[in-house]
């Protein structure tokens, strides 16, 4: 297991370019599966999470031609899929939460797939239903193997239909958008997730031949096409390290540069931040964060105390409500932070309370963060990082804290970010890798 050693208080300058999205790498390279041409993706991100797919898909027969460390080019004309029946993948899957996108299109284009329960972040019950049901309405029949714990998927023939999802799931949409682009017929699903990454994943379709429209609103028709061809597709910057990089500015006083951040993706983001007091410039497709001696978190125009919560896009991401609350920890005011969707993603907080921080765990969902200023800065500290973005929170807080910090379990932090301690130094963070 390894860790990082930070030490605290060290002033940030220069420029970053964020890392391909990895909410969306998942998706796009689960996609390839689709054809049995040549798909080409760039910018992806060398990170711990998207490499495991890469592997996972290798495993399978998929062949994959490395240009550089971000670009990839996939062909799966000759997938193993007796692979699927073998212990290794099942243990790969398992860790993999985003391998439950391979469904949608395994069944799509070989009528039958498998799939262990898939893991990823202990943030609290993360359900399968809307992925399930939604394939299920295209035809398709399931069965859990409780001995095995694992999902079997068949179906002869995937039909068109009309769909109305329980939840606007992400992953949910994208599995069931990539089995109905080659069901017979048409699809209409209600409901359905429109974030960047999700409109990203329907315009690479659209390239390989799909006939996907109502593309970046919550309602999605299909019209199924009998095969799908070659195309190139780059990967949108990751909002949500974009969003970690403003909080580590505004947490270190600093000083710097977010460049090419596709800024018409990135929503309510820069205003979420602008609320509890940090100044976010944009200077053409950047993002300059001037270094701020102090900032003060807003109230409602009635005087009454800001609340942050997560929602569906274009709402704001709940993947940045750990990032906005430590940083709120260093503001001056208070703030609630309602964490809508996932019930343990919170529990990390009793952490910064051990650093100092002034903070009232109301319930599972909501924490209230009364932020005394810079003036009583948060006290170094060891502890072990639960999930990626908690990690990253945790990062960020030791950044800005007295004294030398550790934080065990950093490979929850790689699964998401990038080379993170080797690019903070660069602008003059003080981050060992042990």
């Amino acid at each position: 297991m390894s860790s990082f050693v930070i030490e605290g208080q060290h002033r940030l300058q220069g420029e970053i370019t964020p890392q391909g999205a990895k909410n969306e790498a998942l998706q796009v390279i689960c996609a390839v599966l689709l054809t049995a041409e040549k798909v080409t993706i760039s910018n992806i991100p060398d990170i711990l999470d998207v490499n495991n797919l890469i592997m996972v898909l290798s495993d399978m027969g998929v062949k994959i031609d490395r240009t550089d460390d971000h670009t990839c080019t996939f062909q799966a004309d000759n997938i193993r899929t007796d692979y699927l029946q073998t212990d290794d993948f099942a243990e790969k899957c398992a860790s993999l939460r985003g391998s439950v996108m391979i469904v949608g299109p395994l069944v799509a284009r070989f009528g039958k797939a498998l799939i262990p329960k898939p893991g990823g972040d202990k943030i609290g019950r993360r359900r399968l239903d809307t992925h399930f049901e939604g394939i299920r309405k295209l035809g398709a029949d399931f069965h859990y193997d409780a001995e095995k714990q694992r999902y079997e998927v068949s179906a002869k023939t995937l039909k068109g239909t009309y769909m109305l999802l329980d939840e606007a799931s992400v992953t949910g949409t994208a599995n069931i958008l990539m089995a109905s682009v080659l069901a017979e017929g048409k699809t209409t699903i209600y409901n359905a997730a429109c974030e960047p990454y999700l409109q990203q994943l329907s315009k690479m379709l659209n390239a390989m031949g799909a006939n996907i429209s109502g593309i970046g609103s919550n309602l999605l028709t299909i019209e199924g096409v009998k095969s799908l061809g070659t195309c190139s597709h780059r990967i949108l910057p990751d909002m949500i390290e974009i969003g970690s990089f403003i909080g580590i500015a505004a947490m270190t006083a600093s000083s710097i540069t977010i460049k090419n951040v596709s800024l018409e993706n990135l929503g309510i983001i820069p205003d979420a931040f602008r609320r509890i007091g940090i100044r976010v410039e944009q200077q053409g497709d950047d993002l300059f964060i001037p270094q701020q001696a102090s900032y003060t978190i807003e109230t409602f125009m009635d005087g009454s105390i800001m609340t942050i919560a997560d929602a569906p896009w274009p709402g704001l991401t709940p993947d940045l409500l750990s990032v906005l609350l430590v940083v709120s920890t260093q503001a001056h005011g208070s703030v609630l932070i309602h964490q809508k969707m996932f019930e343990s993603r919170l529990f990390f907080v009793d952490k910064l309370i051990d650093m100092g921080a002034q903070i009232i765990l109301c319930d599972p969902h909501r924490a209230t963060i009364i932020g005394l200023g810079k003036r009583f800065p948060l006290r170094a500290t060891h502890m072990s990082s639960p999930d990626i973005r908690a990690g990253i929170a945790l990062l960020i807080a030791a950044m800005s804290a007295e004294g030398v910090s550790r934080i065990n379990n950093i490979e929850q932090i790689d699964r998401g970010y990038q080379q993170i301690d080797k690019r903070l130094n660069d602008l003059g963070a003080r981050i060992t890798r042990i």
